[in-house]
């Protein structure tokens, strides 16, 4: 059974940038940091993973790895982003902070079931800050039987394989 999410690891261009952001803005913890220089396989490497704490115990990791080129390209805010949980009063004082920083910030987005706001990252990454509304739970299922709307989903945009 799985039990959580431990760490979720994603590239980053310069880790003290990432730093700043993750832990002097957003406030997460810079919890632990290893130097790897060999791969499991035995090849060289120089990469830093830093770990940033969040409230659940869980781990926002990033990997600097100054020697392997790594692509980082403009996404839509749906394409990649990292949403992660506050509470409503800290939402908003986020967005104030945000609104009288120099980075890009966007919202409050009202979403029916939560409200959020938005940030980019010093690598390009979204980061959505979102409180969850009094009737989240009821509102996620709002839109019917998520099995039933995958299903249709995948009728709709493979009509061919569906009636094959």
């Amino acid at each position: 059974m799985i039990k959580g999410l431990h760490h979720n690891a994603y590239r980053c261009r310069d880790s003290e940038e990432t730093r700043k952001f993750y832990e002097d803005f957003l406030g997460l913890e810079l919890a632990g940091a290893l130097e790897i220089s060999s791969t499991k396989t035995g090849r060289p490497t120089k990469v830093l993973h830093t770990f940033y704490k969040m409230g659940d115990g869980s781990f926002l990791a990033f990997f600097d790895d100054p020697e392997t080129p790594f692509e980082f390209k403009d996404q839509r805010d749906f394409d990649l982003h990292i949403a992660l949980e506050v509470e409503q009063d800290h939402l908003k004082k986020m967005f104030e902070i945000g609104k009288n920083s120099e980075m890009e910030c966007r919202g409050i987005s009202d979403h029916g079931f939560i409200d959020s706001i938005y940030f980019r990252d010093p690598n390009g990454y979204v980061i959505e800050l979102t409180a969850k509304r009094p009737d989240h739970d009821r509102q996620m299922r709002a839109s019917g039987d998520p099995r039933i709307l995958l299903e249709k989903w995948n009728e709709s945009k493979n009509p061919v394989e569906a009636s094959a």
